[in-house]
C-alpha cells in the first residue's frame, strides 16, 4: 500500500462510524451518511483524486488514483448518492463546459449539492445512442426541446440534466447531436418514476419533453458535438464500473466459498474455478489498460473490461445461490444481490453494445 493510499485508508477510517461493518446492512442504505460522505470526500480531495484541490481532488496520477478507488470498494466506502453526477456529468463539464458553466455548476455538483440525471436513452432507440429522437431545435436565443427519455436515473431528485438532443436532422445520425445542460424544473419537463421489481434506491425515470426552452449558453461543447461529449464522459464511469464489478465479484467468491460443502455438486466446483480465473483476469485487464493509458498507447482492452465484469458478476451470484441451496430463495441479502447483478449487462452500455464495439474496433470486423 502506497503512502497516499494509506493516508486514504485512515481518513476513511476516522470518517466511517464504529460500527460501519457491524450494521453494514443498514448503512449501505443511509442517504444522509452518503450525503456526507461526497461531501467529506469532496473537501478532503478523495472525491475526485487526479482533478485539482478546488474540484475535489489533490492532483494525483492516475496509478495512485486507481489505488485510491480500489481502496475504497474493498472496504465498502459508502456509494455515492448520485454516482452519475460526479461520475459522469462532472468529467463532461469540466472538459467542454464553458468557464461560466464550470464556475456555476462544477463545485455544487462534486459536494452533492445539486443532483443530475443523464437524459440519454429514449425508448425508441435502445441501446443505440445515435439513433435517439429527440429535437432540439434552435429559436432565437434558446434551443426548443421535444421528445422522451427512458431510464433516467434520479430525474425525479435532480436539478439539472445533461440531456443528449438532435440538432441536425440532416446530419449523420452520430454527428448531429448536440448535449444540452436542462433545468429540470423548466416548463414542459415532466417527470415519471417507474415502479421497480426489486429493491433500489436508484430510480429509473422517464422524462417528457414538451416545447422545453434551453437557453443557448446551456449549449455544452460544440454544436453536433453532442457525441464525443457523451463518449469522453462515459469512459470516466467505465473506469469505476470495472473496479466496482470486480470487488463484487470477489465478495460474491467469498460468498460462494461459504456455501460450500463437501457434497456439493462437482459443476459448482468447475464453475468456481472459471469465475476465479474470470475475477483475476478482470483485474489484471484493468491494470494492463492503466499501463498503457500511462504510456500513450492505445488499450483495446478497456472494451473488454465492461463486458467480462458484468457478465462475471451475474455468474457469480447465481453461483452463489446455487451453492446455498434452497435456503437462497428466503435469503433477502442474497435474493438483492443476484436482482442487482442483473443491472450490470445493461447500466453504462449495454452487453450487446459491448460486443458490437469489440467487435467492430477491437477486432476490425465488418457491420453486419
Amino acid at each position: 500500500m502506497t503512502a497516499v493510499t494509506e493516508a486514504f485508508s485512515a481518513w476513511l477510517t476516522e470518517f466511517l462510524p464504529a460500527d460501519y461493518y457491524q450494521r453494514y446492512r443498514e448503512y449501505r442504505w443511509d442517504i444522509p451518511l452518503r450525503r456526507d460522505y461526497q461531501r467529506a470526500a469532496f473537501e478532503a480531495g478523495w472525491l475526485q483524486p487526479t482533478w485539482p484541490r478546488e474540484h475535489g481532488g489533490q492532483s494525483l496520477g492516475l496509478r495512485d488514483a486507481m489505488e485510491i478507488r480500489i481502496e475504497g470498494a474493498l472496504r465498502s466506502a459508502p456509494k455515492l448518492p448520485n454516482i452519475q453526477g460526479p461520475g459522469v456529468a462532472a468529467p463532461g463539464i469540466r472538459q467542454f463546459g464553458t468557464p461560466e458553466q464550470i464556475e456555476r455548476l462544477l463545485v455544487p455538483l462534486l459536494r452533492g449539492d445539486e443532483w443530475w440525471a443523464l437524459g440519454m436513452s429514449e425508448p425508441e432507440a435502445g441501446s443505440d445512442f445515435a439513433g435517439l429522437r429527440t429535437r432540439a431545435e434552435h429559436d432565437g436565443e434558446a434551443f426548443r426541446v421535444n421528445g422522451h427519455k427512458i431510464w433516467t436515473t434520479h430525474a425525479h431528485l435532480s436539478r439539472w440534466c445533461t440531456l443528449y438532443a438532435r440538432t441536425d436532422p440532416d446530419a449523420p445520425k452520430h454527428r448531429g447531436i448536440s448535449c444540452l445542460i436542462l433545468d429540470l424544473h423548466s416548463p414542459g419537463v415532466r417527470i415519471e418514476p417507474i415502479r421497480m421489481a426489486s429493491i433500489s434506491d436508484e430510480t429509473f425515470c422517464e422524462v417528457f419533453l414538451d416545447d422545453v426552452e434551453v437557453p443557448v449558453e446551456n449549449l455544452l461543447g460544440p454544436l453536433n458535438g453532442g457525441w464525443n461529449v457523451a463518449l469522453s464522459s462515459l469512459q470516466h464511469e467505465r473506469q469505476m464500473i470495472w473496479i466496482m464489478n470486480w470487488v463484487e465479484i470477489t465478495r460474491g467468491l467469498d460468498s460462494v466459498g461459504s456455501a460450500l460443502t463437501a457434497h456439493q455438486s462437482p459443476d459448482i466446483y468447475a464453475e468456481l474455478g472459471s469465475l476465479l480465473a474470470d475475477a483475476e483476469a478482470l483485474r489484471a485487464t484493468g491494470y494492463r489498460s492503466l499501463g498503457n493509458e500511462l504510456s500513450g498507447r492505445p488499450s483495446p482492452e478497456a472494451d473488454t473490461m465492461k463486458l467480462l465484469g458484468s457478465i462475471t458478476l451475474q455468474r457469480v451470484w447465481e453461483l452463489s445461490a446455487a451453492a446455498a441451496g434452497p435456503i437462497s430463495s428466503s435469503d433477502p441479502d442474497l435474493l438483492f444481490e443476484r436482482q442487482d447483478a442483473l443491472a450490470a449487462t445493461i447500466y453504462g452500455g449495454t452487453s450487446e453494445v459491448q460486443r458490437n464495439i469489440i467487435a467492430e474496433r477491437v477486432l476490425g470486423l465488418p457491420k453486419g
